[in-house]
């Protein structure tokens, strides 16, 4: 034993110790440390052995029995590694919380393809309400350019004689015109944008609500099982 603390010693000292990464931030547990070393000896220190960094050591309590299990040091790389791949496990868990949660807002939101369709159906209605006003809104403006064309067709001999302003207002017509038939062309869009949405919704939606219809027996028997 004494030897082994010799060398522990002597590796702290060297700089060539590494507590795994929980011992480096804290104090390693008191107790009797044991392992069995890579030559099949089995060790015991007052303290993390040396000879067993690689491997696993059981740190006892004078009873003899476990206190702790010191797991092995890990290099810098391995380290980063091991970090990397809990992050990564961390985040696959998070995703499938935040999955969870949707799943739980969604039913709770649309509890039967009904609710489903009829606020789709007010989505579509609101769309269309605003395509409406645009579409009356280019009706108007072209009953104002055929009265202004009316008006030029007076100065058809001599179009040099056609006040400007009329020619001023056909050409804000014809911009105001471009500008609604722009605004009815992403109001289009915004309709293929709410069906896509809805009829992703309801794919999940159907899965769900059989999922759900199928839990209700087993609920239902478990309560009544003794």
């Amino acid at each position: 034993m004494q030897a082994s603390t010799w060398l522990f010693q002597g590796l702290v000292l060297a700089g060539v110790f590494t507590l795994s990464p929980i011992l480096a931030q804290t104090a390693p547990p008191s107790g009797v440390y044991t392992c069995v070393d890579a030559k099949g000896r089995k060790l015991t220190s007052d303290r993390p052995i040396a000879e067993c960094l690689d491997r696993e050591q059981k740190v006892l309590n004078p009873s003899g029995t476990i206190k702790a299990k010191v797991g092995p040091t890990l290099t810098a790389q391995e380290r980063a590694d091991a970090e990397a791949k809990e992050k990564q496990e961390a985040d696959a868990r998070a995703l499938l919380l935040e999955d969870k949660r949707r799943e739980r807002a969604l039913l709770i939101r649309y509890p039967s393809k009904e609710v489903h369709d009829k606020e789709r159906s007010e989505a579509l209605a609101q769309v269309a309400v605003v395509v409406q006003a645009a579409n009356n809104r280019v009706e108007e403006l072209q009953q104002d350019r055929r009265k202004l064309e009316q008006e030029i067709e007076f100065y058809k001999k001599d179009p040099s004689k056609a006040p400007p302003s009329i020619r001023r207002q056909i050409d804000d017509i014809a911009q105001s015109m471009a500008i609604q038939k722009r605004f009815i062309g992403d109001q289009q869009n915004e309709i293929q944008r709410i069906n896509a949405r809805f009829d992703d919704e309801l794919l999940r939606l159907k899965a769900l609500w059989l999922a759900q219809a199928r839990s209700k027996p087993a609920a239902a028997n478990a309560k009544k099982s003794p």
